[in-house]
């Protein structure tokens, strides 16, 4: 856990509110790659993850927090309570959307989701990586990062208003040797980018992306069936009735489960799998991973098909 303090507070769009932390102690902040996010460990009792935007090269960690109309507490009381002075207590950074080298790359963000990639902007400008950002959102006066995005002189930055399911089809290139796509937004935005790429011929690998809200609950006749936990290392196991997730179960006897978001978009407790077929409910896993030979379960979210899972713990 790492001590920082609120330094600043600023309005991005009519919507969004830019906060920028800075170590308590006065030294440089751990150092973070685009596509990094931090847990925010809030007074009001709640943990929430937030991408960190902006420069790598700055000694603080810059998040911007949309506000939310339906929020469950972190956006409300960042937008609401949260002031410059304040402390607060962080995680250290994690990525599991990592920008990575590419001759070409696309970025299409929707609404918040715009953080990460305007971290990855500043990157492949500072790098001179040809990119082009396509950031769709309802209304103009609320696009985050709208001035600093208007500076970059490689890349090339469009901001639409029109809905991005009309616009995507000629966004989205047909695939070619070298061009990588990051997304991140909304589900449904991503899952429809995910359906014009595949039909543009794009490569799963190419394509990389990020949800900001979890996954739509699973429904079917598996969906809330009981199923057994068993653990490799020990041999023990326990039942999972359908009103408890894996983690909770591991927890009251006893198993220690890293946790953080508890919706399955932050990656803290995907754990092995040895045996056993995943009802995977995460929006962390690419379906290629979900699908592989090595896959993980999301303990805070995923169930099981299968009447007994086993898993690497």
């Amino acid at each position: 856990m790492l001590s920082v303090i609120v330094d600043g507070l600023w309005r991005q769009g009519n919507k969004s509110l830019a906060v920028r932390l800075v170590a308590e102690n006065g030294e440089a902040l751990p150092e973070w790659q685009p596509g990094a996010h931090i847990d925010v460990h809030l007074p009001c009792g709640v943990i929430r993850q937030y991408s960190l935007t902006g420069s790598c090269e700055n000694e603080g960690y810059l998040i911007c927090v949309g506000r939310e109309t339906a929020s469950r507490g972190g956006s409300r009381y960042i937008h609401e309570t949260l002031r410059p002075g304040q402390k607060l207590l962080i995680s250290a950074p994690r990525n599991l959307f990592a920008l990575q080298e590419a001759e070409r790359v696309l970025l299409l963000a929707a609404g918040i989701g715009i953080t990460p990639l305007y971290a990855m902007a500043l990157a492949l400008e500072a790098a001179g990586t040809p990119f082009t950002l396509h950031y769709y959102v309802r209304q103009a006066e609320s696009a985050a990062f709208a001035h600093e995005l208007a500076q970059v002189e490689h890349g090339n930055c469009v901001i639409h208003t029109i809905s991005p399911r009309t616009l995507l089809a000629e966004h989205i290139p047909v695939a070619t040797a070298g061009l990588h796509a990051w997304v991140c937004g909304p589900a449904g935005f991503m899952e429809k980018v995910r359906d014009v790429a595949t039909a543009k011929g794009w490569d799963e690998a190419h394509l990389h992306s990020e949800a900001f809200q979890p996954a739509e609950p699973v429904s079917g006749g598996e969906a809330g069936e009981i199923f057994t936990v068993k653990l490799a290392s020990t041999g023990e196991r326990w039942p999972v009735p359908a009103d408890k997730t894996i983690a909770q179960v591991l927890q009251e006897n006893g198993v220690d489960v890293p946790l953080s978001c508890e919706m399955g978009i932050c990656g803290a407790c995907l754990t092995p799998v040895i045996d056993g077929v995943v009802d995977h409910r995460d929006s962390v896993q690419s379906d290629a991973e979900k699908n592989g030979p090595d896959q993980q379960v999301a303990l805070c979210c995923s169930r099981s098909h299968s009447g007994e899972l086993v898993i690497g713990l």
